[in-house]
């Protein structure tokens, strides 16, 4: 089943409205005639499922059939602080973190990054990032569509996090699961999660010490993972520690 996202004021009693370029895809690339059903969300996470009634040039207007009474969002909010990687890699992370549950993604200008970007680069790959977040969001069927910040400097991002009330920091020099265990079995539904993971060429020392004191730095195993891996692998493992903390079948 196709899902699209619209804006609030575009969700009615009995039925939504669909405006912007998912006009096209649905009535050029999909094909799709009235009868057909969809899963629509709104930008505050209301879910529906509903039936195509009317296709036109400017518009899709579906029946709303039910409103989906659970949310497909994780129980708290992810933000992933992630040191600038090279070339393309940026874009896979957007993809799987917002698959796997993230809300915001903020890239980091870190010691150890070789990409640089201006302001005129940085808008134009935020464009097209926020683009990848949106597409892997109807994909997974997320209840949002997972913002994409502006790059901040290491010091602008760990005055961002300030705000978080969980901060975690998979270290390569850190050692034992157990410290890692812990930290997550602490964290309680409804809290903010900030997850910075370093560049290719790690975390700086100074980088590490800014932060020693404030956030919790932890393990993510005796392997060191690439930079497109350890953000993956933190958000599977909360994941899972959050989803089983809040699904009664896992009680």
């Amino acid at each position: 089943m196709y899902q699209f996202f619209i804006e609030d004021e575009n969700a009615a009693e009995d039925f939504v409205t669909i405006e912007g370029s998912d006009v096209n895809h649905i009535k050029n690339v999909l094909r799709m005639k009235p009868g057909e059903k969809i899963r629509v969300c709104t930008r505050n996470g209301q879910n529906y499922f509903c039936s195509i009634s009317d296709i036109t040039e400017s518009f899709v207007r579906a029946d709303i059939l039910e409103k989906e009474a659970e949310s497909t969002e994780l129980p708290c909010r992810i933000y992933l602080f992630q040191g600038l990687p090279k070339n393309d890699k940026m874009e896979w992370i957007i993809q799987k973190t917002v698959e796997l549950g993230v809300c915001e993604v903020i890239p980091v200008a870190m010691k150890n990054c070789v990409v640089k970007l201006d302001d005129k680069k940085a808008k134009s790959k935020v464009t097209r990032w926020q683009a990848i977040a949106e597409s892997a969001a109807k994909q997974s069927k997320r209840s949002l569509i997972p913002e994409v910040k502006m790059p901040m400097s290491y010091k602008e991002a760990v005055a961002y996090a300030k705000k978080l009330d969980v901060k975690l920091v998979p270290y390569e020099n850190e050692h034992g699961m157990a410290g890692t265990k812990a930290a997550m079995e602490q964290i309680k539904k409804g809290e903010s999660i900030a997850v910075f993971i370093g560049p290719e060429g790690g975390f700086a020392p100074e980088e590490i010490e800014m932060v020693r004191d404030e956030m919790q730095l932890i393990s993510l195993g005796r392997r060191i993972l690439r930079t497109e891996t350890a953000g993956i692998a933190a958000l599977a493992i909360l994941g899972y520690q959050l989803e089983s903390q809040t699904d009664g079948r896992d009680e």
